[in-house]
């Protein structure tokens, strides 16, 4: 959903082969969403930002995604530095910012008109911590080292992980951290997320992530129930 816009409501009957689907923070209402930058798997234009926003934040999505969980169980300072990798509609971007006050959060997404959404967004919310981001699909193209980058339903989008890790890896500050979340492999097909053939396991995540030079320090499956949250921070 970077989009890398790292985002999903209800699930509707699975389609046939391997659908496209949508980026940014969770999937469409029918769990099958529909990929629309460069660098990712399918294609498909946000050209309607006010429409996908409807979806990716209504109460259903909310009911399994459990946003303020996640947000509350990354025990975030209020000067947090934060990346939303992927932020699409700003579903988890707002949230931090509204928790990190003090800080800074970057929305980025590669779509411009979700990047111009977030903007908008971000004035009519009175959030001036909140800025938007147009990154690229192998670079965040992040202002400044961050304490905390996050990326949420869009990992299994990404064409080439490591070299967009490695990016961020750069821009992290001393003891920050990536978290991951993403939808578990063993889903039944009419749960939310993209259909089972792109759906990554830990073990995947994992080791995309020890080449771009992270190791894995949390993995919770629990918190979510369609999905996994990884909590990563530099090897060396």
């Amino acid at each position: 959903m970077l989009a890398l816009t790292l985002v999903a409501c209800k699930p509707t009957p699975a389609e046939p082969a391997e659908p496209p689907h949508d980026h940014a923070h969770g999937h469409d209402p029918g769990g099958h969403g529909r990929v629309n930058e460069q660098g990712y798997r399918g294609h498909h234009r946000f050209d309607d930002p006010a429409k996908w926003a409807a979806e990716f934040d209504s109460p259903e999505r909310a009911a399994w995604q459990k946003p303020d969980e996640v947000v509350a169980s990354l025990g975030l300072a209020q000067d947090a530095i934060v990346a939303d990798l992927g932020a699409g509609t700003g579903y988890f971007a707002i949230r931090f910012a509204k928790l990190a006050s003090a800080g800074k959060v970057y929305a980025v997404d590669i779509e411009p008109s979700m990047v111009a959404w977030l903007g908008q967004r971000a004035n009519e919310e009175g959030l001036a911590n909140l800025v938007a981001v147009q990154g690229g699909a192998d670079d965040p193209a992040l202002p400044e080292a961050v304490d905390l980058a996050f990326m949420c339903d869009v990992f299994h989008h990404l064409a080439d992980p490591k070299a967009y890790f490695t990016r961020v890896a750069a821009r992290m500050r001393p003891g920050g951290r990536v978290v991951i979340v993403d939808f578990r492999p063993d889903n039944p097909d009419d749960a939310p997320g993209p259909p089972a053939a792109m759906r990554t396991s830990v073990e995947q995540v994992s080791a995309a992530m020890a080449e771009a030079g992270f190791r894995l320090t949390r993995s919770d499956t629990e918190l979510l129930p369609w999905q996994y949250l990884l909590v990563f921070e530099r090897a060396s």
